[in-house]
């Protein structure tokens, strides 16, 4: 199969602040780039790379992909001192609203299963890490997601991931993708800094996740299950249990029509 590989001319004519680098292969570009964060590199900067081999999700999970199968991409933000501490859990979510809304554009029929997973028609085709970095002269976040484009469903990692090839059939041009998603998230970043409610509410109208019967497993041990009826203000998910409502900032949650079959 054809994989091009990223292609530098288009990058380098990024509006909005954003630098682009391209590295031909790298463990892990979040690493890469909160290395690069504690130096004092500047906002703005954009790591991505044709070949992740040894990728980091949620839960310190690991994956590799392909060479130039995916998108793999981490951009450093350095967030205004004054902004709430608060409003930092809803960056992961900040970033899902980027990317699904980038893939509507394009025509993908794209949702956001809470907290951090883009979802075409029920199946993973984005997973989003983002990571706080604390140096001397204030907090940077480093965001990290990876999305698959090319992948064959012999090469997917789970039953339940896709990518975007295998729903449209058709190729799909990493370079014009990545400009179109780092283009988006600059406009949810700014959304984030000055508009919180509205940036709630565009989480809410992409969710797949509220309204459904959801299992939710806790990083303590706990499992609460129930339907899902609200993202809150602090970007949690509140679930109806047969016990009263549940508030989970962190966990996997499990939508019920989604689990693998046995």
């Amino acid at each position: 199969m054809r994989r091009p590989s990223l292609d530098h001319s288009r990058l380098d004519a990024l509006s909005g602040g954003w630098r682009v680098e391209i590295l031909d292969q790298t463990p892990s570009t979040n690493a890469a780039l909160a290395a690069r964060a504690r130096s004092g590199e500047a906002a703005g900067l954009v790591i991505t790379t044709e070949h992740q081999t040894a990728g980091r999700g949620r839960l310190d999970r690991g994956w590799v992909t392909p060479a130039r199968s995916a998108l793999t991409v981490s951009a450093l933000l350095r967030p205004d001192p004054s902004i709430p501490v608060e409003r930092w859990p809803w960056l992961p979510l900040m970033t899902g609203v980027a990317v699904a809304s980038t893939l509507r554009k394009k025509g993908y029929a794209a949702g956001l299963k809470w907290p951090n997973d883009v979802l075409i028609e029920g199946r993973k085709v984005c997973g989003i890490l983002i990571e706080r970095i604390e140096v001397p002269d204030g907090a940077a976040a480093v965001i990290g997601f990876g999305l698959n484009t090319s992948l064959t469903r012999e090469e997917l990692p789970i039953e339940t991931a896709t990518s975007l090839e295998l729903e449209s059939g058709a190729p799909v041009d990493r370079t014009e993708m990545l400009v179109a998603l780092l283009e988006e998230l600059g406009a949810a970043y700014e959304i984030w800094g000055t508009d919180p409610a509205e940036l709630a509410r565009r989480y809410r109208e992409l969710s797949v996740t509220v309204g459904e019967q959801v299992r939710a497993e806790l990083p303590g041990g706990e499992v609460w299950e129930g339907v899902a009826t609200e993202i809150d203000d602090f970007g949690r998910l509140v679930i109806e249990t047969g016990e009263g409502t549940r508030v989970v900032g962190a966990g996997d949650v499990i939508h019920a029509r989604l689990r693998p079959r046995s």
